[in-house]
């Protein structure tokens, strides 16, 4: 590396350093990565945009700093993945394509030799003749029961390549679909599942139910412990998720500390009895700060709970959610609220 080029990627580090440490956030690689770009200047996009948060009096929340990552970054390294399988892929169909055409003309070639032969021992042959004929078309079958083994191999090898391809496809779908801090479904992924859920719930006449979940002071809890800690606890929340729905059921990180569960063919009194079970386990949790171990208290988390109705879209059903989150909150927290409950009725009354 020549010494100007190894100088500008200095400064270009050290003004990603002090951009991280002035916005008070952890310099995570992902975070480095998305104020590196930004200090060089060739993301015009990008640069607006944090220009905008910085412009902030406040300091820009985790949140904002992941959804920009994602925006920006996570994207494109998805986009170039699918685009290196993508390319890939045409590679092995052209090679497969090769392979046919390759057997095709082995074929054609030995089926033309046969056909020469059917024609000589259709005349009359001498016994050195037909001993030459018959040596010539062991030779040739010789010949194309190899051609036949390396097409077979070669079929193979690219049949494993596809096999991996598919793998890799898979893992990026995955990948597009997650949310990197929690390994829960992200909100794009709880979107699309959601209006996938209604209609099938709607078409089999069956019930839904969506939780949506909120941790209680968490940007306290954020602001006095540190952002680490706080990513701590988003872990611990959607582990207990995780643990206690089922394969059918789908767990999102809807935002920032809100998550949400999407239950099909649960009705309101079982998503209640969930709710409190993943609550109370949440809340029997000590949490602790693992530089230190110094016990810092228990979290809590607030829910609310909307049953799905004939008329219901996904936005009308998220409404009736938070409202009975509000309600949850207005209450105390660490509350669950269905919309049928009291609290919610009196809330609304209100």
């Amino acid at each position: 590396m020549a010494q100007d080029e190894f100088e500008r990627a200095l400064s270009y580090a050290n003004s990603t350093l002090s951009l991280l440490k002035r916005g008070e956030i952890p310099p995570y690689p992902q975070f480095y990565e998305l104020f590196y770009i930004y200090s060089t200047g060739v993301n015009k996009a990008l640069n607006e945009r944090i220009n905008a948060v910085f412009s902030d009096a406040r300091l820009p929340s985790l949140e904002v700093v992941e959804s920009l990552y994602n925006e920006f970054l996570k994207t494109h390294q998805i986009d170039e993945r699918v685009n290196n399988v993508s390319g890939r892929m045409c590679e092995n169909i052209d090679s497969v394509q090769e392979i046919i055409r390759s057997a095709s003309k082995t074929a054609r070639s030995y089926s033309g030799s046969l056909e020469e032969a059917n024609s000589t021992l259709d005349a009359d042959i001498d016994p050195a003749a037909l001993k030459l004929l018959t040596k010539s078309l062991l030779a040739k079958t010789r010949q194309m029961q190899t051609n036949n083994k390396q097409l077979e191999d070669r079929l193979e090898a690219t049949r494993a390549e596809m096999a991996s391809l598919q793998g890799d496809l898979d893992e990026v779908r995955r990948d597009a679909m997650t949310d990197s801090l929690t390994n829960l479904s992200n909100r794009k992924h709880f979107d699309r599942e959601l209006e996938r859920l209604i209609q099938r719930a709607n078409e089999t006449n069956r019930p839904l139910c969506l939780v949506m979940i909120d941790i209680d002071h968490f940007k306290t809890f954020n602001d006095t412990y540190g952002h680490q800690t706080g990513d701590q606890v988003l872990r611990l929340v959607a582990a207990t998720l995780r643990k206690n729905v089922r394969v059918s059921d789908v767990a999102a990180r809807y935002g920032g500390e809100e998550f949400s569960l999407i239950l099909p063919n649960t009705e309101l009194k079982d998503a209640t009895i969930i709710s409190n079970k993943i609550r109370k386990t949440i809340q029997a949790k000590e949490l602790l700060k693992r530089s230190t171990n110094e016990k810092l208290g228990r979290i809590t988390a607030s829910f609310g709970i909307s049953r799905l109705v004939s008329k219901d879209s996904p936005a009308t059903l998220i409404e009736r959610a938070d409202l009975a989150l509000y309600a949850a909150k207005h209450a105390g927290r660490n509350k669950v609220v269905a919309e049928n409950d009291k609290l919610m009725q009196t809330k609304t009354a209100a």
